[in-house]
């Protein structure tokens, strides 16, 4: 409790001690006004303890709360058999700390602590309007009584009503941490898949090069097969880094793993170059407007895995594939939206029609990262002709240059307008 008083700005633990101070002024004149010391010294306890069982953490709830209750019923008691008794209150700030237990005993605790608790709360409550005189008891029988009765009503049912809100909140909290959990594992299945899998699939193609080579009966050369061993090495490599990376944002996901491309999307030329120098020519016909452009890194990254998986499915399946294009450029009659396309003009191995080997999770990972930014994401056999195609639109945020440049272009035109526009007029009224 001490801890939580701590935690608070300075404006709210001033406001706590002034409103405490309040609460125990109110207790001791309401014990002073029992006129006989003992009884004043005893109601001021109870009530505190009372009120003090309102705040105390959920762990200790019970266990204060059930001696306050004790106390309580014990001072009710006692009270009844003196002959000097408080005339004026018999301790309304213990009775509504009393009503308040009731409710927060609802509210928090098991049902098997409730029905331990509830019914001594119950009956401490009305036994306290019974410290006043006997010649007063007409008036609690009348008055009080019916009141205090709609009051515990009222707490109980405030009480389930505040453990109901309790749950279904604490059922979407779990819901939205399961749905992050679930985002979670599915974007490092993402990048396990993007980046791993990639190198590994990269190392088998080599391997079994090699293999289908020597199994010919022709034993390769020794630059072709340190060229071979080269390319195996430098998969192995790129693929431990992509482990360390993914390693490193699993332990700090703070930070940004080493897998994942910059800003621009260079490292996309890399990765069509490597792969085009192991297997069939690949081309990459980049936007001359994105040559400098800088791109946030969550729409170059889905760039960028668009353009590995398609090309390591390339290399998986089209293994007849004799020229494969990667286009990547802005829409000509939208520039704030990005075209990708990866097609290639090859069969898979087992002659079926590519759709059938191609719909695996590297796919439907691209299509929920384009998704995610607001694009469009399809995979098919392309339309009159041979090969499979890749393709994506993806919305681009608004740059800062492109607008300044459209507005220079549209004043720019203004101006010419209203040149072209004087010009037209002397020459109107010249003779």
């Amino acid at each position: 409790m001490m801890h939580a008083f701590r935690g608070r700005s300075r404006t709210h633990q001033v406001l706590l001690v002034v409103a405490g101070a309040a609460v125990l002024a109110v207790l001791v004149a309401e014990g002073l006004n029992t006129g006989f010391a003992p009884t004043a010294v005893a109601t001021t306890v109870t009530g505190a303890l009372c009120v003090v069982a309102l705040f105390v953490p959920p762990a200790r709830f019970f266990l204060v709360a059930g001696c306050a209750v004790a106390a309580s019923l014990a001072l009710s008691v006692t009270e009844m058999q003196l002959t000097q008794r408080p005339e004026n209150t018999p301790g309304m700030t213990e009775l509504c700390a009393l009503l308040l237990l009731i409710a927060r005993t609802v509210r928090h605790q098991s049902p098997l602590r409730t029905v331990a608790l509830l019914p001594p709360t119950g009956v401490a409550a009305p036994l306290l309007l019974l410290r006043i005189p006997e010649t007063e008891y007409e008036y609690v029988k009348t008055i009080g009584a019916p009141v205090l009765l709609f009051a515990t009503v009222l707490m109980v049912v405030l009480g389930l009503y505040l453990r109901l809100v309790d749950t279904l909140r604490d059922r979407e909290r779990n819901a939205a941490e399961q749905a992050a959990r679930q985002a979670e594992r599915l974007e490092h299945a993402r990048e396990l898949h993007d980046f791993v899998a990639h190198h590994v699939t990269a190392i088998v193609a080599q391997a079994k090069a090699a293999r289908y080579v020597t199994s010919a009966g022709q034993a390769p050369a020794p630059a072709d097969l340190d060229q071979v061993f080269a390319g195996i090495e430098e998969a192995g490599s790129q693929a431990m880094e992509s482990m360390r990376g993914m390693v490193s944002m699993l332990r700090a996901p703070g930070h940004p793993a080493a897998t994942r491309p910059g800003g621009d999307l260079t490292r996309v030329r890399d990765l069509v170059e490597s792969f085009a120098a192991a297997g069939p020519p690949a081309r990459l016909a980049l936007d001359p407007r994105l040559a400098g452009r800088s791109l946030p890194p969550e729409i170059s990254t889905t760039v960028h895995r668009l353009v590995q998986e398609s090309l390591t499915n390339i290399r998986k399946y089209a293994d007849t594939a004799g020229h494969i294009t990667v286009d990547i450029r802005l829409r000509a009659d939208d520039p704030g939206r990005l075209d990708v396309s990866v097609n290639d003009d090859g069969r898979t191995a087992s002659g079926a029609p590519p759709g059938q080997h191609r719909g695996g999770y590297g796919l439907l990972g691209l299509a929920e990262r384009v998704e995610a930014l607001g694009g469009h994401f399809t995979a098919g056999p392309r339309r009159g002709c041979p090969g499979w195609e890749v393709t994506a639109d993806i919305p681009l945020p608004p740059s800062p240059r492109t607008d300044r440049q459209d507005r220079a272009d549209r004043q720019d035109r203004a101006e010419g307008q209203d040149r072209a526009d004087r010009q037209d007029s002397s020459a109107t009224m010249s003779p």
